[in-house]
């Protein structure tokens, strides 16, 4: 069977147009690697509550479902609420659950969404409402009883809801390799947190995401949770590093290369991408999935 992609975007968000979220991304993405034609594709089901009240604040949980967040923390979120926006938020993170799955039985799975690293327990931040990442995380501890997890976070934004949740947790590495002055700028203690300066470029990045990556490896993870951001990319509107295509793309495959060799079950998530033009967004962040299927083979 071909590996699978699950996907978020027939679940559109109601944004007013000149709202800056790049929205489209997702669509262009997965008409991209359609048009390859290596992955079959599957819309993402929806998480269930109790799945998310394993990690996020069961009244913050209820008020978003229900639509009676106050406008300030609706305004941290950075969307208005809709439907629309909770079904898109359930989806979200029941694609990643799915991909977790799909990475315990056969080494790899992906989402084409997810990677919502700025909400913490009882509120979301940074265009993030529920932290995907961490709710399959704790799913692996609860439910599949495993011991050491690790998220290898590369978005230029500091995955700074992902290290309060699991600030006190053990079993749970977290490492975050992101722009030192750039958003949250009031930063969370992860386990290991490697800051780059403004304008940093590919060797630095790579030698720097590389030495992390080792001391990740050191401490023999079960799984494995990589959030892809793109927002390096020297285009990015709002990613401040000078990263290009191939730096990305040897990024990856120093990530999930590392994950193969040592056997450990990856799972990929989306994260930022702000790119102008889209386009530019839209390729980097496939050429993460197809790197995926040159490491990891075409089928499961």
């Amino acid at each position: 069977m071909r590996r699978r992609l699950f996907y978020c975007d027939h679940h559109q968000i109601e944004l007013p147009k000149a709202h800056k979220f790049p929205m489209a991304k997702y669509h262009m993405l997965r008409q991209a690697l359609q048009r390859d034609g290596l992955y079959a594709f599957e819309p993402a089901p929806l998480a269930t509550r109790e799945d998310i009240e394993q990690v996020h604040d069961a009244a913050y949980v209820e008020a978003f479902l229900g639509g009676t967040l106050p406008p300030q923390a609706m305004r941290r979120i950075g969307f208005p609420w809709s439907q629309s926006l909770v079904q898109r938020t359930l989806c979200s993170v029941g694609g990643t659950l799915a991909a977790t799955s799909d990475a315990l039985e056969s080494g790899y799975g992906a989402v084409l969404a997810g990677g919502t690293h700025h909400a913490f327990r009882g509120e979301g931040a940074g265009y993030c409402v529920f932290n995907d990442i961490a709710v399959a995380a704790r799913w692996l501890l609860t439910h599949r009883g495993l011991e050491r997890i690790a998220v290898v976070d590369c978005d230029v934004h500091q995955g700074d809801g992902t290290a309060q949740i699991f600030a006190d947790e053990a079993r749970v590495f977290t490492l975050s390799l992101h722009g030192r002055r750039n958003f949250p700028f009031r930063k969370q203690q992860s386990t290991l947190d490697v800051e780059l300066e403004d304008a940093t470029g590919d060797d630095e990045y790579l030698a720097a995401l590389e030495t992390a990556l080792g001391k990740v490896l050191q401490w023999k993870p079960q799984a494995l949770f990589f959030q892809s951001g793109v927002d390096g990319l020297a285009c990015d509107r709002l990613g401040r590093l000078s990263l290009t295509h191939e730096g990305l793309r040897r990024r990856d495959q120093m990530v999930l290369s590392a994950c193969r060799e040592n056997e450990i079950p990856v799972v990929v998530t989306l994260g930022g991408g702000y790119g102008e033009p889209l386009d530019a967004t839209a390729e980097a962040h496939a050429n993460t999935y197809r790197s995926a299927l040159v490491i990891f083979g075409k089928e499961r």
